[in-house]
């Protein structure tokens, strides 16, 4: 058996009111001249009721539905990138606003109707996700319908939120160069001399000028900068391997990501030797997996939850500025740097 939805009426009867002044109350119309009491009889009455107003009623009222279309190639997913989403949620609870999640798979097509279908339902702006930072061919929406791009940037449109990865750069530097370190400093992941005109990304790009910059402010080098296209365990242990068969062994790693780092912590097992002892080891990312190493690994973050908040709190902020919005990478110290 159904029940009967509990409508305006039934709040104002309750209260021993009109329909229209239970309206201005729950809707907090400034202008009311009514009394703190009958204010008090009307929230009371719609407690006692479990009265929820009609969210379609009042769209066709305000022109808004308090829905925000989310709309990812991979981020629901995969682990790795869930709080963006996890952020959008919780930003979006703040407000009041539901979101309606669609995953594409990246595929063009998919992302075509996917729009359609969050733009039938009249949502009030669109987030548009991506897992890893890169450069997207934005989708064209109506003039009224408002777009922020997450973890990704686009030619055809400005508002996005990405990582302040330049800051991320300075700061891994900083951990290291802090603890005492500086010489047998191996950059892991890239190499400028071999990568001079290849380019993998914006924000790798960034990734690597603030780790650059550091580097040169402080008056440090790098003692050798290994070139690895696939930031993955197995490229991480076999470029490792291959270091510590040399006669040197290098003092500190700065890897440029955590699953590189995973692997250089196997190959320096496999040698007997030992982080952060023999060897010192930051990196970038904070994957899940960073906190059950051991020793845990000392790395620069993704703000995912911080920049799934901040795209929705744009879209819903009519009047935020266009342009790239920075989140600072949070500094996860672990304890795989060792003081010198």
């Amino acid at each position: 058996m159904t029940t009967r939805r509990v409508t305006l009426a039934d709040v104002a009867r309750r209260a021993g009111l009109s329909s229209s002044a239970a309206s201005m109350i729950l809707n907090g119309r400034p202008d009311t001249r009514l009394s703190k009491d009958a204010s008090d009889r009307v929230h009371r009455a719609a407690a006692e009721l479990g009265y929820r107003p009609n969210v379609a009623a009042r769209s066709l009222r305000v022109d808004k539905t308090q829905t925000i279309g989310f709309i990812s190639d991979t981020v629901a997913s995969t682990r790795f990138a869930s709080g963006l989403i996890k952020g959008a949620l919780a930003a979006a609870e703040q407000a009041e606003h539901v979101i309606l999640l669609a995953e594409t798979g990246g595929d063009p097509t998919r992302e075509t109707e996917a729009i359609a279908a969050l733009l039938d339902r009249q949502v009030d702006g669109i987030v548009f996700a991506t897992m890893r930072s890169r450069e997207v061919v934005a989708p064209v929406l109506p003039d009224n319908t408002r777009l922020v791009l997450l973890n990704a940037t686009s030619d055809s449109h400005s508002t996005s939120v990405l990582p302040d990865e330049e800051r991320g750069g300075r700061a891994a530097v900083s951990l290291l160069a802090d603890a005492g370190h500086r010489e047998g400093i191996v950059l892991l992941g890239h190499s400028q001399e071999i990568e001079r005109d290849v380019f993998r990304s914006t924000t790798v790009a960034r990734r690597l000028a603030g780790t650059r910059a550091e580097m040169q402010d402080r008056g440090l080098t790098f003692e050798r900068e290994e070139s690895i296209w696939e930031w993955a365990p197995q490229q991480g242990f076999t470029a490792v391997e291959a270091l510590l068969a040399e006669p040197v062994l290098p003092r500190a790693l700065l890897c440029l990501n955590d699953p590189l780092a995973f692997g250089a912590y196997q190959a320096l097992t496999e040698r007997g030797l030992r982080v952060p002892d023999d060897v010192s080891i930051v990196s970038f990312d904070n994957d899940e997996i960073a906190s059950y190493l051991r020793p845990g690994l000392t790395t620069i973050a993704l703000p995912h939850e911080g920049m799934g908040a901040r795209a929705v709190e744009l879209l819903l902020d009519g009047t935020a500025p266009h342009g790239e919005h920075l989140v600072e990478m949070p500094v996860i110290v672990r304890a795989s740097i060792r003081q010198v």
